[in-house]
Order: structure tokens, then sequence, then C-alpha cells
């Protein structure tokens, strides 16, 4: 196999394309839906003289309900209809200036199919169809291309389009992923109800404190932050009680994996980033649509959610290398429109012979405070032939009984003394759902005021909600297993999807397993405490173990295997640093806290204690699976 790292401007195909056409822009044009719905879209066509061409181009599509008239999707559609393409910018169902009632997620197939029948039948449309979109932007390409509509001829989804929105993206392991309520508040303070009545709905929902409505969680129907506006209460309420795998999570719009077969065989960038929550939707879409149509792409970089042009994750920092913006091209819309001219054109710009899969491997850095007072953790950008790597080694490292991880298995302690035995045997801990471990980072998106995004030190700090003073490492927490390697004599690369194989019991009768990966670095000048990186993490609801339908509650004292699949990343631990993974049995408010009772935590206020316990012998090895790449 050949492989290559990417020097800055490898992929540039030359100058930026300059304008050829001025812009017409047609706006609030009423696209009609099948049940009588009127969607709202914004029309900017190429021009000349200040005047629309009368004379179909193709057409780009994109659909979002964050407001068609914002700045940055209006240039975006200008750059590209001064580029030859009608570009239509609509807002979703029951936002801002479109009809009908919002419902997340599942409606979009729907009215994207009509949108691209409609846009069919206009004279400045040449039959052909890209479509392109951020986040839930992409969640509106992947839905409607389950439909297969028959003018789509080209996506580029960029971190969305669930994949199984139950196993990543809403839920994940079982439990409920909380950035699900930040975004539902945050949006309905735009939404139709409180833009039509600034000083009643608007103003009630704006005298709302998170902070202190996340100490009521689960929120009750009528008596909620979102009691004003009843559709966004309505949908969170839905989405959130609906726990096992069911028919509602196997509706269009939140399973493509269930339509992987008709989905629009049409060339297909799926763009996305380590410290996103959709990364696994994004490989997981790769993986299995590129295997059967022609032209589809992965890029993975190093960032949070949609931040392609800034060079931190957090208060990590990955180097100049990392944004999207002069490394991959001159700038995104500049890729992108290479790509559509390609499919959509026919143009011969070396699109189709570019590798298919990019990824940021992380790390490698000085690990110095930088100028901006963030670590420097480093890294670049790599091309290679399909994902995961087949060259990667998935290699077991096992949890050992004085916090160790290592590859090699945990003896037999069948001739240890029995107090010796117990030690060698299993770690145990307390977890109290009244006192959850605080959220540090991870791949979170739209989680302000509550969460924060990307790579941080893992230690309390008064910018992470739930944490306490004397804001220690959370490797100090009695609840708080800690597994870690010797410092590493060479530099260790991890490239792929991870999973942690758990054997476990508890006092309760269900109950969460947490697992985080961690770069360690080693104590500097800088941070002389050392550098505790968090790359990944997972989670399981141990009702969840043998099946995502029919749960089953768990023996009090009885031991299980359970597995967390952590999302999957990219990182270089350098020499001296440790690789650590972190256990226990909460991460709040990344996700919702299990009460230990069985019930649901979405429904159930209910919260009893529990004693946790992780095995690591010889017959019960716990240990995560982690793909190695051999140094070239």
């Amino acid at each position: 196999m050949e492989l290559s790292t990417l020097s800055k401007n490898e992929f540039n195909s030359g100058p930026p394309q300059n304008p050829d056409f001025q812009v017409h822009s047609q706006y609030g044009v009423k696209v009609p839906m099948r049940d009588g719905a009127s969607l709202a879209a914004d029309i900017h066509r190429p021009a000349k003289d200040g005047r629309p061409i009368e004379e179909p181009f193709p057409v780009l599509l994109h659909r979002t309900p964050y407001n068609k008239s914002n700045e940055a999707p209006v240039l975006e559609a200008g750059f590209f209809a001064a580029r030859g393409y009608v570009t239509v910018v609509q807002d979703c169902r029951g936002r801002y200036a479109s009809d009908g009632g919002f419902t997340k997620y599942v409606d979009e197939a729907f009215d994207g199919c009509d949108t691209l029948e409609w846009i069919g039948q206009q004279p400045w449309c040449d039959g052909k169809v890209g479509t392109f979109g951020l986040s839930y932007g992409a969640h509106t390409q992947a839905a409607m291309a389950c439909w297969n509509p028959s003018l789509l001829a080209a996506m580029w989804l960029d971190s969305g389009g669930f994949s199984n929105a139950f196993l990543s993206g809403c839920r994940n392991g079982g439990a409920f992923e909380l950035r699900q309520v930040t975004w539902a508040f945050n949006e309905a303070k735009n939404s139709p109800s409180a833009l039509a009545h600034p000083f009643v709905t608007k103003a009630a929902l704006g005298r709302q404190d998170l902070h202190d409505w996340f100490q009521k969680l689960p929120w009750k129907i009528g008596h909620s932050p979102l009691q004003w506006t009843p559709d966004y209460e309505n949908y969170l309420h839905e989405i959130w009680s609906h726990e096992i795998f069911d028919d509602y999570w196997r509706q269009v719009g939140l399973c493509a994996e269930a339509y992987y077969d008709d989905l629009s065989p049409v060339p297909q960038v799926h763009m996305g980033s380590w410290y996103d929550p959709y990364a696994t939707s994004t490989t997981d879409n790769y993986v299995a649509l590129s295997k059967r149509i022609k032209g589809t792409r992965l890029i993975m970089g190093p960032w949070t959610h949609g931040a392609r042009t800034v060079t931190h994750s957090g208060d990590a920092d990955m180097g100049s290398q990392s944004t999207l913006d002069n490394n991959l091209d001159t700038d995104y819309n500049h890729l992108r429109l290479r790509f559509f001219n390609h499919w959509l054109n026919g143009e011969q710009n070396e699109w189709d012979e570019e590798p298919p899969v990019r990824i940021f491997v992380m790390g490698g850095g000085s690990g110095k405070r930088n100028s901006d007072q963030r670590l420097d953790h480093g890294g670049q950008w790599r091309s290679e032939n399909e994902w995961p790597l087949a060259r990667a080694q998935n290699t077991p490292f096992y949890l050992q009984a004085d916090g160790g991880l290592s590859a090699q298995a945990p003896p037999s302690v069948g001739a240890l003394p029995e107090l010796q035995k117990i030690a060698q045997d299993h770690s145990s801990y307390l977890f109290d759902p009244q006192k959850p471990v605080p959220t540090v980072g991870g791949n979170i998106s739209s989680g302000q005021p509550i969460m924060q995004a990307g790579g941080f030190d893992q230690r309390e700090s008064p910018e992470f909600y739930g944490s306490e003073h004397p804001y220690l490492p959370l490797a100090s927490r009695p609840d708080v297993l800690v597994f870690q390697t010797e410092p590493l004599t060479e530099d260790l690369e991890v490239t792929g999807p991870i999973n942690v194989n758990f054997w476990v019991s508890s006092s309760a009768v269900d109950t969460d397993f947490t697992a985080k990966l961690l770069d360690v670095y080693p104590p500097t000048e800088d941070y002389p405490e050392g550098y505790a990186l968090n790359l990944t993490d997972g989670i399981i609801r141990a009702k969840f173990r043998d099946s995502w339908e029919k749960p089953e509650l768990m023996e009090p004292g009885q031991v299980y295997q359970v597995t967390v699949q952590m999302l999957p990343t990219s990182n270089l631990f350098s020499r001296g640093h440790r690789v650590r993974l972190d256990v226990s049995s909460s991460n709040f408010p990344r996700f919702d806290v299990n009460g230990n009772t069985g019930e649901n935590p979405g429904t159930s206020p209910v919260k009893i204690s529990a004693r946790n316990t992780v095995y690591h012998n010889a017959e019960q090895p716990s240990h995560v699976v982690l793909p190695l790449v051999p140094a070239e």
C-alpha cells in the first residue's frame, strides 16, 4: 500500500477560480410541499448586467434550520452562483420563514425530495443537483438521499448525516447525549413563536438559566425551560424517552444504515473531525457507501464541530497545518467547487485521481504552551487508500491490578493469598449519581453554555459544569479508575475505531460504565503537573449489554461482559508519553446520568448509589483494543 504525508498546498489545483458571473438573488420564494406547506428559499443565480442569465445551470441545494438569510449561507451561495451554479438555500420546515411545525430530523427526507422535484421543474435547472451543508445541513442530505431522488447528482456532507442516531449522535451506548437538550433550548429562542412574540415567549426563554435547570433533570412537560415552545419541549421529551432501539430510531433521517442499499449512488464526500460528535456516523457512512458508490471520499480533521478554519480544538492546538484552508485547498469553498465542477460540469481537474481518504494524525508537537496559551499538540495530514487502515494492528492493552495498562495479559491469581487475590482480581468504586464525574471537553456540539468541546487537561475547572473547588484532576476522584502504560520508549500511533471490553459487576440492577482514552504528557516547565489530554470516549448502559432492542437488567453481584464503543480517533503518542484509560460510571453533562434503578433517566428522577466493579484477571481480562499503525 502506498501512503503519503501531505505537504502544504499539495492538493491545491492552482490559483483560486475567479468569478465568472454576477449574482442575482431572489428572496423568500415559496416552495410547495406534498402536505400543502410552503418552505421558503432564496435563489441565487448567475447573472450578467444585473439580470439573471436565462439558461439552465447545474444547481446546488443547501437546506438549513439556522436561517437561510444569515451572512454565512448568503456569502457561500454567492460564491457558487458567481461560478456558474444556481444556488438554492432553504429554511427547513417550521424554521424562520418556512411554514409548518418543526420536528427535528424526521421531516427532512420528504421535504428535501419535494424541493428537488420543484427545482427540476424550473427553467434555470439543467437537470443536475448537488447538495451541501454542515451539521443539520448534512442530516438533511442523508435523509433525502435515502429515497434516492432522481435529480440528485452529488453530495458534500460536512459533520453530519446519521448512520444510526441511536448508537451515536443522539444516544450513545444506551445513554442520551445531553447536547440535544442544549440544542433544543438554544434553538427554541429562534422558533417561530419566539420570533413572533419577542416580549413574551423570547423574553421568557431569555430569563432561564440552564445551569440551574440542569440540576433539575429530567424536565417535566409543561414545567421545563421549554414550556413556552411546546414543539421543542415535546420533541425533546419524545427523543429522550425512546431509550430502546425500535421503529422510532429506524426512521429516515435518524438511521441511514437501514437504507444503505437504496441510498443515492452519487459521488459524495463525508467530512468530519476527531472531536466531532458525528465522527462515528461520518466514518461508518464512508465505510458502507464506499463499497458500492464510485467517488465516495472521506476527510477527517482534528477539529471540533465544523471548526475547520482554526488550529485548536479546545485547549489543544494542532498547528498551522491542521486547518482545511491553505492545506487541503485554498479554502473550503474552492475545495468543494473542484468537487462539484468535476461531477456536475465534467471538468477534468484531477479530483477523481486524489486519494479516497485524508486524515489528520494528531500529536507530535512540542508539548509547550504556545503564544495563545494552549498546548502545542501538533499533527499532520496524511492520505490513505481506505478506512479503517488495513495496516492497523488491533492490539489489546490489558487493565492491570497496579493501575497499569499493558499488552501483556494479567497473570493468574490462583496461588496468591486471598487478600492479594482480591486486589489482583478487580477494582471497585462507589458511583453516586448525585455527584457525577464532570465532562471536561470531548465530542460535543451545540453544548453551550453547559459544555465545551475539544481537548483539555482532564482536571476540574470553573469553566466546566459540575466542577468543584479545589478543582483537582479527575484522576483524583475515588470513582475514577486510572490505567496507564509506562512512559513510551518510542512513538506509538493509534488510528481507527476503538473498543473497550470490560468484565463488570454492580450492586445495582443497572448502571453505566464509561471509558476515556488520554494522551498523558510528562511534567514540563510549562505544565509542571503534566497534561492529560482527552482523545475520545464512550459509554455503555449495562442493561443494553446484549441487545439494543431487548434490554435486560443485571443480577446484583453477577459478572457480565460489556463493550464500550469509543468514537474513532487518530493520534501519535510521542516517546515519553503514556497511553491512559480512565474508567468510571458517569460523564456529565455529556451523557445523562444513570440512576442505577433500571428506569430511563429521561423520565425518572429516582437515583441510588451503586458499588461498581471492573475485573482485570486472567479469566476476566478487561482490555482496550487499540488500532496500532506501524511506523514507516
